[in-house]
């Protein structure tokens, strides 16, 4: 850190941190460069070597990388205090919005407007996820030491997302520690979450405790990994929203700024209003703040561990297959012919012509807000 010595005010953590969680439209690409341009570029808290560091231990973890990171360069700043300050000022702004919104999709009666804009934007959702998955492909082929394992790990996560939902977790766990094994570093280690998977519940807040945690503590390799993980459980088991109101979902999360991981605010709004919104935030972001408040001060050690870096050769490349695995079941969810139109622009918006993915939802929310009010047909 090149200005170590100066004692950050907590009041400036909370405003700067605060503005990338209003501005930071995009995804970790967009917090990353945020982040960077702020704490390396203009104020010259942490050295770039340091960021880039920073960037591979988060990279090494469960859960929202770039949540982790906002989360760690505050505690460089001022420690653990910093860290509750920066991470909820990151957090904050983009849960509020999108809790807002999901009282509204949610509604009971929605203007037809907004129904239509949600089908719209749903539609694309598995366009979307195809284009996450390719765009975490080249780099995880490139590091890959192993190239047929890690087809099989890739292959095994795309199955599992597309034909067993809610046990996704045990096979990205199962392909880490089969990677750990075959590296001869630790024994395998994944039996040991099925009784915590089994105590799941029956569909209440113990429950929706459990899907949040999955998705704060167990997902590995990007944001929308998330998404299978999720709907199998919040549409298939539950029953707490209905397909098409996942997809509205996913999209709310893709749509609004900050970590894609506060799509899980929706699914607990549903279970449970807004307590069940709060609650789901909170039991997803904590692992984020538990790993940095616990082992900030470990990320040299973090990144020199080879089981850990090991178990991430088999998570990682089935965390990819899982999101191109859940363009399955994203797919089988819409229910309108024209929704598969929407789909074709929308795969063909972002794998042909490179568009952005906030704006290509932005226009397939428009799409589907014109069918709307034209009287076209919508899902129920």
């Amino acid at each position: 850190m090149s200005r170590a010595s100066e004692q950050v005010a907590l009041g400036t953590i909370a405003r700067e941190w605060g503005r990338i969680g209003c501005v930071g439209f995009g995804g970790p690409p967009t917090h990353i460069a945020l982040l960077r341009d702020l704490c390396v570029r203009r104020r010259r808290w942490v050295s770039e070597t340091d960021f880039e560091d920073a960037i591979a231990a988060c990279n090494l973890l469960p859960g929202p990388a770039s949540t982790q990171l906002a989360i760690y360069c505050a505690w460089r700043l001022r420690g653990r205090a910093g860290a509750l300050v920066g991470g909820l000022s990151f957090i904050g702004p983009g849960l509020i919005l999108i809790i807002a919104l999901a009282a509204l999709f949610l509604s009971a009666a929605p203007p037809r407007w907004v129904l239509g804009a949600g089908a719209g934007a749903g539609a694309a959702v598995a366009a979307v996820a195809a284009h996450a998955g390719a765009t975490l492909t080249p780099a995880s082929w490139g590091r890959a030491a192993r190239k047929i394992r890690w087809g099989a790990y890739l292959v095994a996560g795309a199955v599992s997302a597309a034909t067993v939902g809610p046990w996704l977790v045990l096979v990205l766990l199962a392909c880490g520690a089969a990677e750990l094994a075959l590296q001869r570093t630790v024994r395998s280690v994944s039996g040991a979450w099925v009784p915590l998977a089994a105590t799941a519940g029956t569909g209440g807040l113990l429950s929706l405790s459990w899907v949040a945690f999955k998705v704060g503590a167990l997902s590995y390799g990007g944001g929308f990994v998330i998404i299978p993980l999720m709907q199998a459980d919040a549409v298939g088991r539950y029953h707490w929203l209905t397909a098409g109101q996942f997809l509205n979902a996913v999209a709310l999360g893709q749509v609004t700024p900050g970590p894609v991981v506060q799509t899980v605010a929706v699914v607990g709004y549903a279970a449970a209003g807004v307590g069940g919104a709060l609650l789901a935030a909170v039991v997803a972001f904590s692992p984020s703040f538990a790993f940095i408040l616990a082992g900030g001060s470990r990320f040299d050690a973090i990144r020199a561990d080879r089981r850990a870096r090991s178990f991430l050769d088999g998570a990682g490349p089935a965390a990819i297959g899982a999101i191109f695995g859940s363009c399955v079941p994203l797919t089988r969810a819409l229910q309108e012919g024209w929704q598969y139109g929407v789909l074709a622009a929308a795969a063909i918006a972002l794998l042909v012509l490179r568009r952005g993915v906030v704006p290509t939802l932005v226009a397939a929310g428009a799409i589907g807000s014109i069918v709307a009010l034209a009287g076209g047909p919508l899902p129920r």
